[in-house]
């Protein structure tokens, strides 16, 4: 290209491997509800594939809406058999230095949390998304403190049988099971 600025690229047309971050968006939100909402059709299928994109746009935006209100740029994108969101967010929203103990004070005011973890059916449009790892920056938060950074994430009213790792999520009554493995997560449909 000619000149100083580089030529501008449609994010539409830009092909992403499917282990590669995706951000969420509308229309990964639309086609994601379109393929979750077959399986709500008795001649549907009974399970459907969805990127991390899909998914995240979709089904774990109930979650995304659980971050703190000062996430940005949130992606995800799933790496064996977990989902992951990441997010620029102002750490003292997680509670500070404070709440991460040592690591706090290595940190600036805002950083990339970013969360892995799987997603469980806890009964018919209950959910949970149960976070497994979480690294602030470049440092993995130790799995004893993991509790206590979700808890402080949690909005609302805690469903029965969340597990104390997890964030809750609403689905449709129609989905089953959750499973995420080789860069798809595959949602199944609930036998009726």
């Amino acid at each position: 290209y000619a000149g100083n600025n580089p030529p501008s690229i449609d994010s539409s047309s830009v092909i992403r491997a499917p282990s590669g971050w995706e951000p969420l968006t509308g229309d990964k939100a639309v086609h994601g509800k379109s393929a979750v909402e077959s399986l709500s059709r008795k001649a549907g299928p009974s399970y459907v594939n969805l990127s991390a994109g899909e998914a995240s746009s979709y089904i774990f935006l109930a979650v995304a809406k659980q971050l703190p209100a000062s996430s940005e740029d949130i992606t995800s994108s799933v790496k064996g058999d977990r989902l992951y969101v990441r997010a620029n967010v102002a750490l003292k929203d997680f509670g500070g230095a404070k709440a991460l103990g040592p690591l706090g004070s290595l940190l600036g005011e805002r950083d990339t949390v970013q969360l892995g973890g799987t997603i469980n059916v806890l009964s018919p449009g209950v959910g949970e998304f149960q976070v497994k790892d979480i690294r602030v920056g470049a440092l993995p938060i130790p799995e004893a403190v993991i509790p206590r950074l979700v808890k402080r994430l949690r909005k609302g009213t805690m469903p029965p049988g969340l597990s104390e790792n997890a964030l809750p999520m609403k689905l449709p009554s129609y989905i089953g099971d959750v499973r995420i493995a080789n860069g798809r997560i595959t949602v199944y449909k609930n036998p009726q």
